[in-house]
Parts: structure tokens; sequence; C-alpha cells
């Protein structure tokens, strides 16, 4: 039945108007008001739809607990679109590819009571995953190139915003220039960037895809660098505005001349992609997994589901099965 007490419309109206106060200052006011107009806009439409549909059996707190987060990644992701140089005409289309993600995500993990924490994982699971898939088509379209893409696809204020608030709870201020970066309305001191072609700008670019990254993984690779690189990648980690420090058009540069270098992987075989796959499926339950990989097209559900069972599914190519299996590992 609806939820007849939930009142969505001023409550769509009071998350827009805070998010005024959380918009990015170095936005225009043409971004600025995209951001607080989109995050409004779908917070109305699922609060409307939550609130009035009789097929929806949601309480009044569980319609707030969904809009709330339809706001907040709206608000997210709809900096990240505007961060990423992507051409305004294409926003829309992303960004409600986004929101619906979430309002079907968020009805199943509520109808199917699942813990709160499981249910946002999910969630943010499947925010990437068809975030990625929007820039993605609009690469295959040619409507954007791949270096853009992937500059695209690093973006993640919710990532850069959970940085700042724990730099701001980080404590007095320290009195080296080195720390300055984990304080709260400070920068991290003048970083005069070089030319594209130069070392220095091409660890600040490695820095930023390492902000986006698993923690682990990220020391792992970091082990394979020289002492005083890793010290250099790990100083940038620290810059919370980096990305506008390097520059969209450095970092794109960059991004394509290290892909050249990186040397191809030949050693991908079908029993390492099982391993992978089940290193992933082991930290979840059979439903849980029914739920995350319910939009995915039926060989990747085929693939997991039969590396499960130490079995690999044939009729995928192994170079794509790795993908697949990066893509599952590094999207939660």
């Amino acid at each position: 039945m609806a939820t007849k007490n939930f009142d969505y419309e001023n409550f769509a109206q009071n998350l827009a108007a805070q998010a005024q106060e959380l918009v990015p200052q170095d936005f225009n006011d043409n971004q600025k008001q995209y951001v607080i107009n989109t995050l409004g806009n779908f917070a109305l439409l699922s609060g409307k739809a939550l609130a009035e549909d009789p097929n929806l059996n949601f309480n009044e707190e569980q319609s707030i607990t969904i809009t709330q987060i339809i706001a907040e990644w709206s608000f997210h992701k709809s900096v990240d679109v505007i961060r990423s140089g992507i051409p305004q005409q294409y926003w829309d289309p992303i960004m409600q590819k986004i929101a619906y993600t979430i309002f079907e995500i968020a009805k199943q993990t509520f109808s199917q009571g699942l813990p709160h924490d499981k249910i946002l994982e999910l969630i943010e699971h499947h925010v990437k995953k068809s975030y990625l898939e929007a820039i993605t088509e609009l690469k295959n379209k040619g409507a954007i190139d791949e270096g853009l893409m992937e500059y695209a696809a690093s973006q993640s204020n919710m990532d850069r915003m959970a940085q700042e608030m724990q730099a701001q709870q980080g404590g007095a201020a320290p009195q080296d220039n080195s720390s300055a970066a984990n304080m709260p309305g400070q920068s991290a001191g003048p970083i005069d960037f070089p030319k594209v072609d130069s070392k220095v700008l091409k660890l600040a670019t490695v820095a930023m895809l390492f902000k986006k990254m698993n923690q682990d993984k990220v020391q792992a690779i970091l082990d394979k660098f020289g002492p005083e690189d890793a010290q250099t990648v790990i100083k940038f980690m620290r810059v919370p505005d980096l990305a506008e420090r390097v520059g969209a058009q450095n970092a794109l540069r960059c991004l394509k001349e290290i892909k050249t270098t990186l040397p191809k992987n030949t050693d991908i075989t079908p029993h390492k992609i099982i391993l992978r796959i089940k290193r992933f499926t082991s930290k979840y339950t059979n439903k849980e997994l029914d739920t995350m990989l319910i939009r995915e097209r039926m060989g990747v559900k085929r693939l997991v589901f039969n590396a499960m069972e130490d079995k690999y599914y044939d009729k995928m190519p192994p170079k794509v099965a790795s993908i697949v299996a990066t893509h599952l590992l590094d999207s939660v």
C-alpha cells in the first residue's frame, strides 16, 4: 500500500536546500544549479512513487531512507559527471540511469529485509556499475574518447568528501607543511605541476587513480615502486583537490601515455579467473549475490555461479572473463 504520511514534497525541498551549502565552491552558477535541481527532482520523483504507488509496501521511515539515499547519490554523481568533463547534453541520461538503478535496487533490498549496511553496500556497487556502463556507452557511440571515459570513471565525490571529513576530524594543525593537506580548509601547499611528460605529473595522475581504489590493492602496487616514488604518490593522495591541480587535459594525456607503456597480460587462465571470482563470492550469501547480479547479463551470472562450483564458463573468452572478474572485485 502507499505511504500516506510521507510528505515527500517538503522532504525533497529540504534535501535540495541542504545541498546548496555542499555544492563545490569552484562550480559556476549553472553547474551548482544543475546539482541542486537534479537532487531535488529525483528526490521528488522517488518520494512521490513511494508515497502514492499502491503496489509498494514501505513504511514512512523506509520511504524517507530510500528517498534520502537517492538524493545523496544524485548529489555525488552529478558532481562527478560535471567534474568528468563530459559534455552537458549527456549529463541527464547518465543521471537518469543511476537514479533508476538506485530506486530498483533499494526496493528489492528493503523488501528482502537485508541489513542496512548491506543495502548501502549493494546500492553503491550498482551505482558504480551503472555509472561506468553509462560512460562506456558514450565512448562506444563515439560521443567521448577513451581517455575522457577513463578520467570520468576516476571521479568520486563521495570518496573526496569522506577524505575531507576525515581530515577535519584529524585534530590540531601540524607544524610542518607536508601534512597540511590533512587539515580542513587548507591546501597541501603550492604544487606547480610541470609539463605533461614530467615524471612528477605522471605520479600525480597515478595518485588520482589510487584514491579511487581499494587501499589494500594500492599498497600492493606501491610496494613495487621505488621508495622515493612511493612517498611522492602517497603525498599526492593526501591533496584534496588533486584533480583540479593536475588538470583534466594533463591527466588524460598522462593516462594515455601510461596505458601505452603497461605490459600486456599474457597469463590469463580459466583457473586463475575462477580463483578471483571465488574470492569475490566468498564475501556474500547466495541471496546477496542474486541481488547484486540481478541486472547483469546471463553470461556474467553463469560465469560467477560456475566459478563457485570450480567450473569455468567456457562460452566466455578468458580475456573477457578476466575483465568481468576485475570489475566485480573493484566495484565492492
